[in-house]
């Protein structure tokens, strides 16, 4: 948790002196497998994320470990077997987008932003271009949007074993209520 506070303390820092940034830790990220034998799911409410506005930056930073399952045994092996998170604690992303005039005067409204940038899961840098929905309400910003990942383009191993109970592809939904930063 450390690591990700240096690295968004960074980000922030490096954002100009009067730029509008905004901010949370208590972001939420789910996935969702779907598989013959059973359905996985789990949800990160610890998720840190930084967008500045003037730049059209947007930074995310999460510890692995902090997704919870309904059932402990599967999140020993999520942790333990697949996404190994004593070796590899984190995942993130860094990306940018082109801001709407509106959305620059933060006025109250919905906006689609093409966000493009680089995911890293389980180690492994991948490109990850999505729509993302902005909507600012009494200045806050709140986000949400899906992507899917691919298990084997973030080389996690599956056993040959339990290979049909895991989805090729997750799916990623994240919902983000940012405040302005204050510094």
């Amino acid at each position: 948790m450390k690591r990700g506070l240096v690295i968004v303390s960074m980000l922030l820092i490096g954002c100009s002196l009067f730029g509008q940034r905004y901010f949370t830790r208590t972001g939420e990220i789910k996935f969702f497998s779907e598989a013959p034998m059973e359905n996985i799911e789990a949800v990160n409410n610890k998720v840190l994320c930084i967008i500045d506005l003037d730049k059209g930056q947007v930074a995310v930073d999460l510890l692995i470990k902090s997704f919870e399952f309904e059932k402990k045994l599967m999140q020993e092996h999520f942790n333990e077997n697949y996404m190994e998170s004593s070796k590899i604690p984190k995942a993130t992303f860094k990306g940018q987008f082109e801001v709407p005039d509106d959305l620059k005067e933060l006025e109250n409204g919905e906006y689609v932003v093409d966000v493009t940038g680089e995911i890293t899961i389980h180690g492994i840098k991948q490109p990850l271009n999505t729509p993302v929905m902005l909507r600012i309400r009494e200045g806050q910003i709140e986000s949400s949007f899906e992507f899917m990942v691919k298990v084997e383009d973030h080389e996690i191993e599956i056993p040959n074993l339990v290979i049909d109970n895991i989805a090729e592809e997750i799916l990623v939904s994240v919902n983000l209520t940012l405040e302005p930063y204050k510094r």
